[in-house]
């Protein structure tokens, strides 16, 4: 049988002062590595957390929105159906059956992460919400005390409102609660261009709801590359209204929102309800960090080594959304590892390798960039995906990639790709880049036709001309017809 973890509350009971070696604030993924981590340098630990729900990724995040996107994209398949000469008549799309298959599926990942609580060896767990009162030492609302060597933090973060939008009530949805509702709304306006505002404003319009995008600034996604930027700006606008570099401001009029927007274009529209995407601050408030004594910046955030994750000289450590640096899954996960064994073996604390930056947008087709940007040194290559073999087989030639390198042999230092099949190749180069391997080394690799990996063939070989090192001679220096 299962072990349950026995989650201590003592609301009501008498109040207990509990000493560990190592305390997590924070019950998410980031929290949740850290504990295990800690546990397995041999500490005893303390996971403490106000609700033990679950991850933000199985609950508001990576799941329940890619959920929603493999429905828009069975929505836009069908309708792109004739295109190959395939008749699939209307495409309806039941609102109400996509938002039940999507709850119901994103409830079976939340369970598996509660299960996975529930492994933990029993009175680890405080289900409690905790303040500091000193470096080492926790309060709990239940009355009761930790003191710990080294204390974790992992709090995550939360979506940010701005005023304009308070005043919306429940109009105005985040992350957190655009899944729980019970159909989908006719109309809807997207305020905020990153990364969730453009994925779940993209699967909306897929399914048929009329969606608009607001956006103070110009770009769209972090994309920093020009040409990569317009194409995602006319991609993105060929399926979504868009309105870049406006101020929005918003009224509730009965049961419907009035978005209003002036700057680069100027107007006014009515919506059933608002995606307010304008980022995740850190949860740190109620945590009484100065108490702590870190010094923190002008976002009320520990300054912290991002190679130990330790807030400078104190038995401290921060990691995953918490400290705001890397907000995705896979660095949260990472970086509780390295927190919780850096806080196991506090004061020595061993520095990490961290991986390459990698960041994918569930787009399509997809925006991914990994490593470093370039600078005015760096060597560029370019991968055209209008004319793409596989690409134009599949009607997805849209896009286009950017490769850098550095100089003397062509080494990858990082990617920005904005082109079908970007989350799969992004993997690939983040590795490359990850083992050191130069553009000429790539090309020595088997390439298999038809493919859109091989679709990169043309930056790196354009990188081995502009460093001057050359292509492999053993292998066909031509493109495959349509490669």
């Amino acid at each position: 049988m299962r072990r349950r973890a026995h989650m201590k509350s003592n609301r009501g009971n008498v109040m207990q002062n509990h000493h560990c070696d190592v305390a997590i604030v924070g019950a998410g993924t980031a929290g949740l590595a850290a504990e295990r981590s800690a546990r397995a340098q041999g500490a005893k630990t303390l996971l403490i957390d106000e609700l033990f729900a679950g991850t933000l990724c199985a609950t508001f995040g990576c799941m329940p929105s890619k959920l929603l996107i493999a429905a828009a994209a069975a929505a836009h398949a069908a309708r792109r159906a004739p295109v190959f000469g395939v008749g699939v008549g209307g495409v309806a799309v039941d609102g109400r059956a996509v938002m039940r298959r999507l709850q119901a599926e994103r409830d079976k990942f939340v369970t598996a992460t509660k299960a996975s609580i529930s492994n933990i060896p029993e009175g680890i767990c405080l289900k409690a919400k905790a303040r500091f009162t000193g470096p080492g030492k926790l309060v709990l609302d239940n009355g009761c005390s930790v003191e710990a060597h080294a204390i974790v933090i992992a709090t995550g973060a939360s979506p940010f409102v701005p005023e304009p939008f308070e005043g919306l009530g429940d109009l105005a949805l985040t992350n957190r609660t655009i899944f729980e509702m019970d159909t989908l709304p006719r109309s809807l306006a997207v305020i905020g261009g990153g990364a969730i505002g453009l994925e779940i404003a993209q699967a909306m319009a897929r399914l048929g709801v009329q969606t608009v995008l607001f956006d103070q600034g110009d770009t769209l996604g972090g994309a920093k590359d020009d040409a990569i930027q317009r194409a995602l700006v006319e991609v993105m606008g060929e399926e979504i209204t868009l309105h870049l570099g406006v101020d929005v401001t918003a009224m509730r009029e009965g049961d419907k929102a009035r978005i209003m927007w002036s700057g680069n274009s100027a107007g006014a529209l009515m919506f059933d309800k608002v995606l307010v995407a304008t980022g995740r601050p850190p949860n740190l408030e109620g945590l009484d960090l100065g108490k702590a004594s870190l010094e923190l910046d002008d976002h009320g955030v520990p300054h912290f080594d991002p190679s130990t994750l330790q807030c400078g000289d104190a038995p401290i450590f921060i990691a995953g959304d918490g400290n705001g640096d890397k907000p995705f899954l896979h660095e949260a996960s990472n970086e509780g590892a390295i927190a919780g064994r850096n806080a196991a073996s506090y004061p020595d604390a061993t520095k990490a390798v961290r991986n390459p930056m990698f960041s994918i947008t569930f787009t399509d087709p997809p925006l991914a960039m990994v490593g470093a940007a370039p600078d005015k040194a760096s060597l560029v290559g370019c991968a055209d995906y209008t004319d793409q073999g596989r690409a134009k087989v599949e009607a997805r030639a849209k896009g286009l990639g950017k490769l850098y390198a550095t100089r003397p042999d062509g080494r990858l230092t990082g990617a920005e790709l904005f082109a079908p099949g970007a989350d799969h190749m992004a993997h690939l180069l983040v590795w490359a880049i990850k083992r050191g391997e130069t553009a000429s080394s790539l090309l020595e690799l088997p390439f298999y036709h038809p493919t859109l990996e091989e679709g990169l063939k043309p930056a790196l070989r354009e990188i081995c001309d502009s460093c001057g090192v050359p292509v492999p001679t053993d292998h066909d220096s031509g493109n495959p017809a349509g490669a």
